[in-house]
């Protein structure tokens, strides 16, 4: 029999980013389950910042037309600002995780049109037919934010353990403004990402290739005594 440990371990390891999804819709009583077993996170004081904004239908099909055309236009203005740089290993990583993209799905390098045509399946939710947004409140600040980052996570996972696949989409909340008129979301509180979820097109060359975890003895360090 497998230990908690054990199980817990072949989940998070088994998880991956799903970037091609086939047409059928989740449950609603599953979408339900995994937001309810989601929000037995800690969070700070018991905050609880997120709310789930779930995207379907012809809401689904609006959003991403309206944030397609931005992305487009290059409008986006997210509420929480993308990072400036990156710099050492974190641009190696970021890297490595287009490259290994860009060459499942058949992108040269240096292929501009086609790898910006892979880019904004982003805007398509992956054919994903529902997706989520998270969104927090502003006044939190920061600690929301982490809040909420503890529950995109445990939303993936639940999913998982259900045959759902996922990916967390930061590219959605870029449009923040679009995002915020399209689903009615109070100006107090900020767009974080999004998460496309439903059942993997696991044949898809988008969904054949893993992204590698740093080693331990970048992760931890021990102080001398």
């Amino acid at each position: 029999m497998s230990s908690d440990f054990e199980t817990l371990n072949k989940i998070l390891g088994g998880r991956y980013s799903c970037r091609a999804f086939q047409d059928k819709a989740v449950p609603m009583e599953d979408i339900h389950a995994i937001i309810q077993a989601a929000q037995k996170v800690p969070s700070w004081c018991n905050f609880q910042p997120w709310q789930v904004h779930l995207v379907r239908d012809d809401v689904r099909d609006t959003l991403s037309e309206k944030v397609m055309a931005a992305a487009i236009a290059d409008e986006g203005m997210p509420d929480v600002p993308f990072p400036e740089k990156a710099t050492g290993k974190h641009a190696e990583r970021r890297r490595t995780c287009g490259l290994q993209l860009y060459q499942a799905v058949g992108v040269e390098r240096g292929d501009r049109a086609g790898s910006r045509t892979q880019m904004l399946e982003n805007y398509r939710f992956f054919g994903a037919p529902q997706a989520v947004v998270i969104t927090t409140p502003k006044e939190l600040g920061a600690y929301g934010i982490l809040d909420c980052g503890a529950f995109v996570t445990a939303f993936m996972m639940a999913a998982d353990t259900k045959g759902i696949a996922t990916i967390a989409q930061a590219s959605i909340a870029e449009m923040s403004d679009i995002v915020r008129e399209t689903l009615g979301i109070p100006e107090d509180r900020d767009v974080l990402c999004a998460i496309s979820f439903g059942y993997s097109d696991a044949a898809h060359p988008a969904n054949q290739f893993r992204t590698e975890r740093a080693p331990l003895d970048e992760v931890l360090f021990v102080p001398e005594s």
